[in-house]
């Protein structure tokens, strides 16, 4: 499953670390990309809809 996600709270390459760490700890299979310019995470995953939401949202960032 492919998910793009509206993140308008990343701000710059911490944000993207830190949201693709999170992701790969608990989906190390996961492709993340995340754009700055646009806001927007998208990750490819065996992972829930909810379960991607939850692990970007520990990471101190909001979805749109």
């Amino acid at each position: 499953m492919v998910l793009k996600l509206n993140v308008p709270t990343i701000s710059g390459p911490n944000s993207v670390e830190d949201i693709k760490r999170t992701i790969k700890t608990t989906e190390p299979d996961a492709k993340v990309e995340v754009d700055v310019e646009a806001k927007t995470v998208t990750v490819e995953s065996g992972a829930s809809e909810e379960t991607i939401k939850q692990l970007i949202s520990a990471t101190g960032h909001q979805i749109a």
